[in-house]
C-alpha cells in the first residue's frame, strides 16, 4: 500500500506539471491597496487578467492581458476620467509606462532613471490615478497576452489597421463590462503605441460609436505622416534631426563654449530655426547645391552637432542618426543610447559606423524585467507559467496603409471634445522630438484645431518619465491636461 501511495504520488506530481502551458482567456483577479499621491491617501482597486479577441463566429481567438486601476471612494463614475494605456514596438508589452509612469507603482530607480539593486517597486507618487482610472492594455502576444488558436492567420493581428481593428473591439467589450460608457476616456500611447491610438480614435468613433475626450501621443512615431515605413527620409529628416544632435551634444558637453554656456532651451531654439530656415533650403538642392553654401552647412552642422565637418560632408550634409550614436564620443571610447542618448555604451572597437548595441535598452530591461515579474505575483497575485513577453514575436508586421495621423486629424474635426497633447524628451534620438514638433505643426494644415493641439518637451529621452524631475512634471502635465478637457455641461459643437 505504501508503495501504491508512493507511486500515485509520483504520478500526480508528474501530472501537475505535464499540463499545457496555455492562459485562460477569461479571468482576472482583484486586490485591494492604498498609495499616497501629492500628499493624500488614495484606495484602489487593482484587476488583472484576461478578456478574450473573438472571431466573427464567436470564438475566442486570443486572450489579451490587462491590468485595470480604479480609485475606490468614487460613488459615480460617469464624470471620472478613464484612461486606456498602450506601448509600442509594435510587439512591446505596456510595462514601461505602467510601472515607471503613470500607475501607483513604480520602479526603484535612481533619479536619473539608472538600475539599482535589489530590483523591485514602490509607490508612485506622482501617479495620476488621484484624478483617472487606468487600464493597461498587451496587444496579443505581449506581456501575458497569447494567440490562443494556433489556426488562426497571425495576420489578423499584426499590421498598422489590424491591431487597430481588434484592440477597438476589445476596447468596447471592456468598457461595457466595467460600466464605463458614460466615463470620460483617453487613450495614450507611447512610441509605436501613438501610431495605434491615433488609429484608435477614428476606429472608436466610427466603428463603435465612442468619442474620446483625449489622445496623449508620448515620444510619438511621424504618424504616416511624410514619412515611408515610419522614417523621414531625404532633406527633411536630414533637417529634423539636427535639433536631436544639438541636444544630446548639449548633454555631454561637445558643442562650442558658447553654445555649451547657454540654457539647452535657448540652443534648441536657435538650431531649429537654422533647421527650418537656412538647412532645408540648402538640401533640397542635392548635387547641385552651391561648394561654397555645401561647406557652410557642413560647417554649422558640426556646430550645432559637435562632430566633425569631415565627416559631415563624407555624408553629403545628411549624416544618419546611427552614426551620430558612435561618433560622438568616440574619442572618449563610448557610444551614446538610441532612445535615450544621456546612456553611454561600450563597443568591441571604437571604429564603425554604428553602435554595438542599445545602451539605454540594456539598462532598462535590466531594471524592468524583474520587477514586473515580482509585481505580478507577489503584489497583485497574479499566478501563471506564461512568460511575461517584454518585447513579443509580431512580426512580419504590416505597415501598408498607415494614414492613422490623419485619423487623428478626422477624429479631431468630427468630435470637438477632441484634444491631443505630445510628449518628448530632447535627448530621444529614435522618436525625435522636433520630429513630434514637425508632425503635430502638418496633422492639422488648416490650422483651424491647433488650439486643440500642444506639446511638452523634457530633459530626458524616450521614456521621460524614468527622470524623478521629468517623472513630477510629465504627470502634472497630464492632470492639466485632463482637467483642460473636461467640458462639463458644454455642448459638443463648434
Amino acid at each position: 500500500m505504501k508503495r501504491l501511495l508512493t507511486l500515485l504520488t509520483s504520478l500526480a506530481f508528474i501530472y501537475s506539471f505535464a499540463q499545457d502551458r496555455m492562459i485562460d482567456a477569461n479571468q482576472s483577479i482583484t486586490s485591494n491597496h492604498a498609495v499616497t499621491i501629492k500628499g493624500k491617501s488614495v484606495a484602489y482597486s487593482a484587476t488583472t487578467g484576461t478578456q478574450p479577441v473573438w472571431n466573427e463566429d464567436g470564438k475566442a481567438i486570443a486572450a489579451v492581458h490587462f491590468t485595470y486601476y480604479q480609485r475606490s471612494d468614487i460613488k459615480n463614475r460617469a464624470s471620472r476620467p478613464l484612461i486606456i494605456s498602450f506601448n509600442g514596438g509594435p510587439g512591446s508589452a505596456s510595462v514601461w509606462m505602467h510601472l515607471a509612469y503613470t500607475g501607483p507603482k513604480i520602479l526603484k530607480v535612481d533619479n536619473e532613471g539608472f538600475p539599482i539593486q535589489p530590483y523591485g517597486a514602490k509607490d508612485n507618487p506622482n501617479s495620476v490615478l488621484d484624478v483617472a482610472d487606468i487600464v493597461f492594455v498587451n496587444p496579443v502576444n505581449t506581456g501575458y497576452s497569447r494567440i490562443l488558436d494556433k489556426e488562426v492567420d497571425r495576420s489578423f493581428f499584426f499590421g498598422v489597421n489590424e491591431d487597430i481593428s481588434y484592440l477597438a473591439e476589445w476596447i468596447n467589450t471592456f468598457v461595457t463590462r466595467m460600466n464605463r460608457w458614460e466615463s470620460p476616456k483617453y487613450l495614450i500611447g507611447e512610441s509605436y503605441g501613438t501610431t495605434r491610438v491615433s488609429g484608435l480614435a477614428l476606429e472608436l468613433q466610427n466603428r463603435q460609436w465612442m468619442y474620446l475626450n483625449g489622445v496623449i501621443l508620448v515620444s510619438p512615431t511621424e504618424l504616416g505622416v511624410h514619412s515611408g515605413q515610419g522614417r523621414r527620409n531625404g532633406p527633411l529628416g536630414a533637417a529634423l534631426r539636427i535639433p536631436y544632435f544639438a541636444a544630446a551634444a548639449w548633454y555631454h558637453n561637445k558643442l562650442p563654449s558658447d553654445l555649451q554656456s547657454k540654457d539647452l532651451l535657448d540652443v534648441l531654439e536657435e538650431v531649429e530655426t537654422y533647421a527650418v530656415q537656412e538647412l532645408m533650403p540648402t538640401l533640397v538642392q542635392g548635387g547641385f547645391v552651391n561648394e561654397s553654401e555645401k561647406r557652410e552647412a557642413a560647417k554649422m552642422i558640426s556646430r550645432y552637432s559637435g562632430i566633425s565637418e569631415k565627416a559631415i560632408l563624407q555624408y553629403n550634409l545628411d549624416v544618419p542618426t546611427s552614426f551620430f550614436w558612435k561618433e560622438l564620443l568616440r574619442e572618449e571610447g563610448f557610444t551614446v543610447g538610441r532612445l535615450d542618448s544621456r546612456y553611454k555604451g561600450i563597443d568591441r572597437t571604437d571604429g564603425g559606423d554604428r553602435p554595438d548595441f542599445n545602451s539605454e535598452l540594456t539598462s532598462w530591461l535590466h531594471a524592468f524585467t524583474p520587477a514586473i515579474n515580482y509585481y505580478y505575483k507577489n503584489v497583485l497575485k497574479y499566478e501563471t507559467d506564461i512568460k511575461y513577453n517584454m518585447f513579443g514575436p509580431v512580426h512580419p508586421w504590416n505597415r501598408d496603409g498607415n494614414n492613422t495621423g490623419e485619423n487623428l486629424r478626422q477624429a479631431m474635426a468630427q468630435n470637438p471634445y477632441l484634444h491631443t497633447m505630445i510628449q518628448s524628451g530632447y535627448f530621444d534620438g529614435a522618436t525625435k522630438y522636433f520630429d513630434a514638433k514637425y508632425t503635430m505643426w502638418q496633422i492639422d494644415p488648416s490650422g483651424k484645431m491647433k488650439d486643440r493641439l500642444s506639446f511638452k518637451g523634457y530633459r530626458s529621452g524616450h521614456m521621460m518619465y524614468l527622470r524623478n524631475e521629468d517623472l513630477i512634471s510629465s504627470n502634472d502635465h497630464l492632470r492639466e491636461f485632463i482637467k483642460k478637457t473636461l467640458p462639463g455641461n458644454k455642448p459638443a459643437k463648434y
